[in-house]
């Protein structure tokens, strides 16, 4: 595989959407995680491969790699590497054409727009032609994926976005600090009531009748108000369990398209 190289900040879900369009664009990309990803659709996230090696997502297979020859390896191998390296250290030596951070920290953690030929950010925390030179809005309606060459996103609502009618009922917060234990997985059918798991002692409990779209890691330490999980009420949408959602294939085609802007050299004007 001899496509040019992209380093993806972020193997979660939404960063996974953006992973699978350049991957299969023929991009060599790295992918860029911290030692302890919280992802919630962890069955569709890159990032589970910090955990367990491997991690395939839609045919898509991503491995842990620990050096360079092993980036390079993984790529001849058609796989997506995920390197531990929240500091980017490895930039100077990977020279991509391209970075794009998709951590949807709300907030830019150490994003410049030096960094690469081509910089892209998703969501708010970003100004474009500063930070970054394009900024991808994620704010679910008529502007999602919109390309921002100038400004920044929409501000973060902190409302779930509405699947049949629930919208914050369907969000699991953690109740305290502490260690979180399962009594459920992804993929699992429950009822308004049913404990999910406990952190501290202190029950996590569904608020409505779905089925468990996504749900922390066993044993991940969090803090009070930490989502941890959502319940699609949608109980016959089991495949959504395993699949990249609409909302990551459409900011990740933004990205691509982003991308081929910036390589082709004709400039960021306007927002479009």
């Amino acid at each position: 595989m001899k496509g040019e190289i992209v380093i993806v900040k972020s193997g979660g879900d939404i960063a996974s959407g953006v992973i699978q369009k350049l991957h299969r664009s023929g991009f060599r990309v790295l992918v860029l995680e911290i030692g302890n990803p919280t992802s919630i659709r962890r069955t569709v996230c890159f990032s589970e491969a910090v955990y367990s090696g491997k991690a395939e997502v839609e045919g898509i297979t991503s491995v842990l790699v620990k050096n360079i020859d092993e980036i390079h390896r993984a790529w001849d191998s058609d796989c997506v590497p995920i390197f531990v390296d929240p500091k980017g250290i490895c930039i100077d030596i990977i020279r991509p054409v391209a970075i794009v951070d998709a951590i949807i920290a709300k907030t830019n953690t150490g994003m410049r727009r030096d960094l690469a030929p081509v910089t892209i950010a998703v969501g708010p925390g970003f100004e474009a032609g500063k930070d970054v030179d394009v900024v991808i809005e994620s704010n679910r309606g008529h502007n999602l994926g919109r390309l921002i060459f100038e400004g920044a996103a929409e501000p973060n609502t902190g409302k779930p976005g509405s699947i049949a009618g629930y919208d914050a009922e369907r969000v699991l917060y953690s109740p305290d600090d502490g260690m979180i234990t399962l009594k459920h997985e992804i993929g699992d059918t429950v009822k308004c009531g049913d404990i999910i798991g406990t952190v501290n002692g202190t029950i996590i409990v569904s608020k409505i009748d779905g089925l468990v779209r996504g749900l922390i890691r066993e044993g991940t330490c969090v803090t009070k108000g930490f989502k941890i999980g959502d319940i699609d009420p949608r109980e016959e949408q089991i495949k959504n369990c395993y699949t990249i959602s609409d909302k990551a294939r459409a900011i990740g085609g933004a990205v691509l398209e982003a991308l081929m802007m910036g390589m082709r050299g004709s400039g960021f004007i306007g927002n479009c």
